[in-house]
């Protein structure tokens, strides 16, 4: 049987035309600065975003704890949402390997405001740590790939110039955000001093992150990338997967907004779910399956006979995520299965 894989936009494979893109990649070792198509790649995403740099590392993990490391000296802190990735997800890195703390605040779906953000920066106090940098991440992943206006990154924005503080994004799905919302990355990305953004996921390459800031920011980068064990050498042939990703499967996004749209309507109209479908802005769909009286495990594995693949994603909520691997008849199929195991 073949399954319908929505546990996640990572389980995605490279495409026979950007396999091919790969094979033909010309390499070279980059440690030295050598290989064309690494290079390449990373004037492609600075240009992209506006930005002076850019950098390849190996995931999103070490973009962005590479990032908030050039921002920060240890024992300073880090404002952002309780579900942040860069706090929640990533193994503890910034407090084992850089010496930061975070102020964790409950935004709205993974959201900040404006007025939370200043509410959270830290008195010039000796017993408190210092303030530096106010991470958020668009789309927001268990915020239900919530979205952030650009009226709102401004705001932010203003709040930490006002008061000395750099800006990271963790744009993992920022071409999510963009396409749901309308703005470009150089929008985006301009009132941020560091940004990171995945290949892989929904853009659909197999491996690989961008680091996006200044030429003196990313020549830190290129130190710290090497302190965290990301020197790659003749990688060019998985840079040649992300140029192909930024220039054939970013219009593409829309479909699978589309299609998560779709699943989600399907979802709230079943009698084992709780859903709002207007809380799936991108293509990330997190519904309640409290009301089937089943547990996460137990459906999971219901849906999993009847060929579907979804993920528990806390207390009595599952995910799923569609992605370029997902046609609209694998959303009817997974309506089918959901109807069967939870209708």
């Amino acid at each position: 049987m073949q399954i319908i894989d929505l546990r996640s936009d990572t389980v995605t494979k490279p495409s026979e035309a950007m396999r091919q893109a790969m094979a033909r990649a010309e390499v070279g070792d980059d440690v030295f600065g050598e290989d064309p198509t690494v290079t390449r790649l990373q004037e492609m995403a600075a240009g992209l975003l506006g930005k002076e740099a850019a950098l390849y590392v190996p995931s999103g993990t070490m973009a962005n704890q590479i990032n908030l490391r050039v921002l920060t000296r240890p024992g300073e802190e880090v404002i952002c949402d309780a579900a942040a990735h860069c706090f929640r997800f990533e193994g503890g890195a910034a407090c084992a390997m850089s010496g930061l703390s975070f102020f964790a605040l409950p935004g709205e779906r993974g959201i900040l405001s404006p007025e939370q953000v200043a509410s959270a920066i830290q008195p010039d106090n000796i017993h408190m740590p210092e303030t530096k940098v106010v991470a958020i991440e668009n789309t927001s992943n268990h915020g239900c790939g919530a979205c952030y206006p650009l009226a709102t990154v401004e705001a932010i924005a203003k709040v930490a110039r006002e008061n000395g503080l750099m800006m990271h994004l963790d744009g993992a799905r920022m071409f999510n955000a963009c396409t749901t919302i309308g703005y470009s990355p150089k929008q985006l990305a301009s009132h941020f001093d560091t940004v990171s953004f995945c290949l892989s996921k929904g853009l659909g390459a197999p491996v690989g992150s961008m680091v996006v800031s200044s030429a003196a920011n990313i020549k830190r980068a290129i130190r710290e990338r090497k302190r965290f064990g990301g020197g790659m050498r003749q990688v060019g042939i998985l840079a040649a997967a992300g140029i192909y990703a930024l220039e054939n499967n970013v219009e593409r996004l829309a479909e699978d907004h589309v299609r998560a749209k779709k699943l989600a309507q399907a979802l709230a109209g079943l009698k084992g779910v709780g859903l709002d479908p207007a809380t799936v802005e991108s293509n990330i769909i997190i519904f309640d399956i409290s009301p089937s009286g089943m547990s996460p495990k137990e459906v999971c594995q219901r849906l999993s006979v009847e060929g579907v693949g979804v993920i528990p994603f806390g207390g009595t909520t599952l995910r799923a995520v569609t992605h370029l691997n997902i046609g609209d008849s694998d959303v009817t199929a997974a309506i089918t299965a959901f109807k069967r195991v939870l209708g």
